[in-house]
Parts: structure tokens; C-alpha cells; sequence
């Protein structure tokens, strides 16, 4: 063969390979590319990936990390063993990944609720703090979610709000010295629930007056308590620590519902925030089809902040 016949084989060869390996990855199942890192710290939590990831969490969160997602949160946390809390972490700590938030389990019969102002109930909830530094040190953890239980109908709500203001300055004794926050989160589940808005619970920080008190801000819930989401936030800002998402009706991923999360992640990338943003939520879809969903829905909501 002429040399400058091999020569034109050989790159017609290595341009028709080139186009193959493209095709080949151009069809390969999304699942398998890795995603780039979002611009807002999106946090999924077990389960919501046990289809392409694995029933293992573990596994799931190499995959979270794999398609962009740099966080998790875990509201079970303190009832996991400890050998399978400091394999997380374990996991966390070698891809460079932070922890959100684990709801404080203060225990007792579930009938706790701080605004009653019972010790019994008190002295459960600050029982839960102490444990709670304990996990929180062992996952390298800095916040823990904080429901202060049911409303009290016999006791007025200034009552009701003193007990709570008290319970919660004497928990933030606890977890200040050792850098955790316990987040406030008001509810839509019952209105049952003694916190329910956000100028409630922001009221409440302001009163108990502590760096490990602050609001947990849910997109899912204040959108149906209060709605206004992007005013409340704003109202609210200098007490927010945390944001969790989920869409209504339905609490599944942003674009399943009402509420524009294009505009609101971006007012909240706009603001600076730099905290986790917890994907509180289900899937609108089952299998593997859901949760590819899933991902692409946020990555439609996080392209308009880059």
C-alpha cells in the first residue's frame, strides 16, 4: 500500500471510530454519565435513587455524587446504627460531600409537645439534644430539624409560645458550645401542629436569641400555609438556615406542580445562598423512569442560574 493511501485509511478509520465511541456515549443510559455539580447545593436522601443506585445508601450516595448532587440529608439519622452512621460518613468525608439535616428524635410516646410546658416533656427534648450532638459530631453534622409538637387549646398562645421560647433557649445551651443549629420547621401536616408560618417561627428565633436557633424553610409547606414565597423568604432571610423543596399539590419534584421554582431557586441563588437545599419530596414517577425524571427536573430549574 502507497504511504499516502495508508495515511488516508488510517484517518478515515480513526474518524469513523471517533464518531462510533461518540455514538456510543451519546446513546449510553443516562443514568451511567456523570453529571456536572449543580449551582445550589441540592440534597436527596435514602431511597430517592434505590433503583439506579442501589437499595444500599451508600451505593446511592455514590450515585447522588456521580450525577452532580454534593449533599445529603437523612431525617432517620439518630435511629440508624452506629456502625452504619460512621459508614456514611465514612462515604461522605472521601467524595468531598456535606451532610444536612437529621430530625432531632427527642423520643417519649410522641405526645411531647413544647408549648405545653410540662418538665417531663422538656427534659425528653433536651434528653434529644444531647443525643443529638452525639450523631452530629459522629456524620460531621451541623444541623438538626426541631418540630416543637402539637398546639396546647387550653393554654393561650402567648402561653404556649413562652414554654416554647424556654424549651428551645435551654436546647440551644446544649448544642451551641459544640457549633450545631437546630432548625425550626413550621408544618402543614395537622393544623394540629403548633408552628405553622414563617414570622411565626421567625419570631421565635428572634426570642430565644442563639446562633443553633434558627428556620428551617420548607418551599412544600409554606406554600401551603402561607404562600407569598419569595416575599416570606426575603421577610424571613437573616433567620433562615435551611431550605427544603418540594412542589404543590403533591409534594414531588420542582415542575409537578404550582409553584415556579425557576424563578425561586433563582432568587435564592441571587441572595448568596450557600447552604444545602434539602429535596424533601417524592417522585411523581415509579422505577427508574422516576428518578431519571427527578434529576432531570432539577438540572431544567438549576440551568437558569449559571
Amino acid at each position: 500500500m502507497q504511504r499516502s493511501e495508508f495515511l488516508k485509511s488510517s484517518l478515515l478509520a480513526g474518524v469513523a471510530l471517533a464518531s462510533g465511541a461518540a455514538a456510543m456515549a451519546e446513546s449510553a443510559p443516562a443514568e451511567k454519565k456523570a453529571g456536572k455539580t449543580f449551582n445550589l447545593n441540592y440534597a436527596p436522601h435514602d431511597g430517592m435513587f434505590s433503583n439506579l443506585g442501589g437499595k444500599d445508601f451508600t451505593d446511592q450516595i455514590r450515585f447522588m455524587h456521580d450525577q452532580g448532587f454534593r449533599a445529603i440529608e437523612d431525617n432517620g439519622m439518630m435511629g440508624r446504627p452506629v456502625s452504619e452512621q460512621e459508614k456514611i460518613s465514612k462515604e461522605l468525608n472521601r467524595l468531598g460531600m456535606t451532610m444536612g439535616v437529621f430530625v432531632l428524635d427527642k423520643g417519649g410516646n410522641g405526645q411531647n409537645s413544647l408549648a405545653a410546658g410540662k418538665p417531663e416533656y422538656i427534659d425528653i427534648f433536651l434528653n434529644g439534644c444531647k443525643r443529638a450532638v452525639d450523631v452530629a459530631k459522629r456524620v460531621n453534622a451541623k444541623w438538626t430539624t426541631v418540630v416543637p409538637g402539637d398546639f396546647e387549646r387550653n393554654l393561650p398562645i402567648g402561653i404556649q409560645t413562652g414554654h416554647v421560647v424556654e424549651a428551645l433557649r435551654r436546647g440551644a445551651e446544649i448544642l451551641e458550645p459544640h457549633g450545631i443549629v437546630m432548625v425550626l420547621e413550621p408544618l402543614s401536616d395537622t393544623p394540629n401542629l403548633f408552628l405553622r408560618t414563617s414570622d411565626q417561627t421567625y419570631e421565635i428565633c428572634k426570642a430565644v436569641n442563639s446562633p443553633s436557633c434558627k428556620l428551617l424553610y420548607d418551599l412544600y409547606h409554606m406554600q401551603k400555609n402561607e404562600g407569598n414565597l419569595i416575599v416570606n423568604m426575603d421577610r424571613t432571610w437573616d433567620e433562615i438556615a435551611y431550605i427544603q423543596i418540594g412542589d404543590n399539590p403533591g409534594r414531588k419534584e420542582p415542575s409537578t406542580g404550582e409553584i415556579n421554582f425557576n424563578n425561586v431557586f433563582k432568587h435564592i441563588y441571587e441572595k448568596g445562598y450557600k447552604g444545602v437545599m434539602g429535596m424533601e419530596h417524592g417522585k411523581s414517577k415509579e422505577g427508574k423512569e422516576g428518578e431519571l425524571a427527578l434529576i432531570k427536573a432539577y438540572r431544567e430549574a438549576d440551568r437558569f442560574l449559571s
